[in-house]
C-alpha cells in the first residue's frame, strides 16, 4: 500500500509539471521581461507552505544574478512592508489566490504602485485580477490522498519559479564566471575558478633571461619553489621553459652544465594557458601532459604567471 501511495504521488506531481509545461503561455515572457527590466530586487511571498518554496526560490535567483528576498506577508502588514521599495517586483504565490494575508498585502502593493506577478491555479481569483502579470499554476488536485496538504501545487510553484529564475538568468546574460563569483566558497565555485585567480605573479613568478648563467638558473628555481622557471626575453616574452626534469637530465648527458646559459638549457616554448581558462581545464592539461606546472600567457605569448599542480591541490579539486 505504502509503495503505491508513494508511486501515484509522484505520478500526480510529475503530471502536475507536465501540464504546467504545456500550458506556459505569453504571459511567462511578460514575467521574464519585468523582472529584467526591474531596477530593484524580486521580492517572493507567500504563506505556509508556499512560503517555504517561495524562500527557495528568492535564493535561487539571488545566486543566479538577479538580487531577490523572501518577505513573509502577514509580517510585511505588520512593518516589513518598508523592505520593499518602487523599483521592485512582487512575486506572490498562492494556490488559490484567495490566501487573506496575501490579498490585503497585494492590496498595500497596488496602493504603493509596485509591480506584480501572481502565481496561483485560479486565473479567476483575486490574486489574478490584482496582478500585473498572472501565472497559473494550473492544479486541479493535491497530490494528497485527502487532497488537503499542499503538495502538486507546491511541486508545479518551485517547477515555474525555477523555469523563471533560469529564464531570468539567461537574458541577463549570466555566466559561469558570474557563478563563481556568487559561489566563492563551495564546490561548485571552486570548480568554476579561472586559472589567473589561482596562479602565481608579480615576483613570485621564477624567471631568467637567456644569458642567465646556470648556476643563476638553479638559484632562481631553488628561491621560488615551483619546479620551473620561465626564460623571458627584455620584454616579458616567453621563450622557453626550465624544470627540475630539465635540470637532471642535463646533469646526466652534459660534462659540465654550469657552463650552459638558460637559452642553452631551456627548452623552447612550454605548455602554455591564457589565465580566463578554468582552473578544471588547467588541472585536466596538466594530468594529460603530466607535468606539475603551466605557464599563462597573454595572446601575445608574454608571462603572467605560473599555475602548479599544487595550487589546485590546495583549492580542492582533486
Amino acid at each position: 500500500m505504502s509503495l503505491e501511495l508513494a508511486k501515484e504521488v509522484l505520478t500526480t506531481e510529475a503530471e502536475a509539471i507536465l501540464r504546467l509545461r504545456d500550458k506556459l503561455d505569453a504571459s511567462f515572457l511578460e514575467a521574464v521581461e519585468l523582472i529584467c527590466a526591474c531596477p530593484g530586487r524580486v521580492v517572493w511571498t507567500g504563506m505556509g507552505k508556499s512560503g517555504i518554496i517561495c524562500r527557495k526560490l528568492a535564493a535561487t535567483m539571488a545566486s543566479t544574478g538577479t538580487p531577490a528576498l523572501f518577505l513573509h506577508p502577514a509580517e510585511a502588514i505588520h512593518g516589513d512592508l518598508g523592505m520593499v521599495t518602487p523599483e521592485d517586483v512582487v512575486v506572490a504565490v498562492s494556490n488559490s489566490g484567495e490566501t487573506e494575508e496575501i490579498i490585503r498585502l497585494v492590496e498595500l502593493l497596488k496602493r504603493l504602485g509596485i509591480k506584480l506577478i501572481g502565481v496561483s491555479s485560479n486565473p479567476a481569483s483575486s490574486l489574478a485580477s490584482h496582478a500585473d502579470v498572472h501565472l497559473c499554476l494550473w492544479v486541479d488536485r493535491e497530490a494528497c490522498p485527502h487532497n488537503l496538504a499542499p503538495t502538486a501545487s507546491t511541486t508545479a510553484a518551485l517547477a515555474l519559479g525555477d523555469a523563471l529564475a533560469m529564464a531570468v538568468s539567461v537574458r541577463k546574460g549570466f555566466s559561469p564566471e558570474d557563478f563563481a563569483r556568487l559561489h566563492p566558497g563551495g564546490r561548485l565555485g571552486k570548480r568554476l575558478l579561472t586559472v589567473g585567480e589561482l596562479m602565481h605573479k608579480g615576483e613570485q613568478v621564477p624567471k631568467v633571461l637567456p644569458d642567465t648563467p646556470m648556476k643563476d638558473v638553479i638559484y632562481e628555481m631553488s628561491r621560488k619553489g615551483l619546479g620551473v622557471t620561465t626564460v623571458q626575453d627584455s620584454e616579458g616574452q616567453l621563450l622557453g621553459v626550465i624544470t627540475d626534469g630539465d635540470l637532471r637530465r642535463l646533469m646526466e648527458r652534459h660534462p659540465n652544465p654550469l657552463q650552459l646559459t638558460a637559452g642553452e638549457a631551456m627548452h623552447p616554448g612550454g605548455v602554455t594557458i591564457p589565465p580566463s581558462h578554468l582552473a578544471t581545464e588547467a588541472l585536466r592539461l596538466l594530468e594529460t601532459r603530466r607535468i606539475t606546472s603551466v605557464i599563462v600567457t597573454d595572446d601575445k605569448k608574454r608571462v603572467l604567471g605560473v599555475l602548479h599542480l599544487h595550487d589546485l591541490w590546495g583549492v580542492g579539486l582533486f
